[in-house]
């Protein structure tokens, strides 16, 4: 059994990669449209209908499928036996990370479903919840190149 992952190794690493960097970029985008949503709706201004799109797009068919492919891809890598020694810091700290990347996932897309229905937290608190996947992301990058 581990010869073939030996085998898909570099090609699962790549597209983990780039699985990551698209599923960031949704994450780091999201909440910034979420921002704009809620500010046009606390001035009167009827949000338009084109943010609703946007957010709806990003979270179903850009953010969904690149955690998916995340997961999938780092589960591959992790089966693969001697890339990670869990004895080691790193690995839980990079595990701890990806489940609480995986847990602001979900707080965007419950967050989506609110302001799709007219409730919405001030700009704000979007502003602020916008650094989460930051610092996520620092503890995750750090841990798997430092490996500490």
């Amino acid at each position: 059994m581990s010869d073939w992952l030996f085998l898909i190794y570099p090609y699962a690493k790549a597209f983990h990669v780039m699985a990551v960097i698209s599923w960031m970029a949704a994450l780091f985008y999201l909440p910034r449209l979420y921002v704009y949503h809620a500010e046009r709706g606390q001035s009167g201004v009827e949000p338009a209908a084109s943010l609703g799109i946007m957010e709806d797009k990003l979270a179903r068919l850009i953010m969904r499928p690149a955690m998916i492919a995340t997961w999938i891809s780092g589960l591959t890598l992790v089966m693969t036996p001697g890339i990670v020694n869990w004895g080691d810091v790193w690995p839980w700290v990079k595990a701890a990370g990806v489940i609480g990347m995986t847990g602001f996932h979900h707080w965007c897309v419950r967050e989506r479903r609110q302001l799709a229905g007219g409730a919405a937290r001030p700009g704000r608190s979007y502003r602020m919840m916008n650094e989460v996947p930051t610092l996520l992301m620092v503890a995750i990058v750090s841990a798997v190149i430092i490996k500490f």
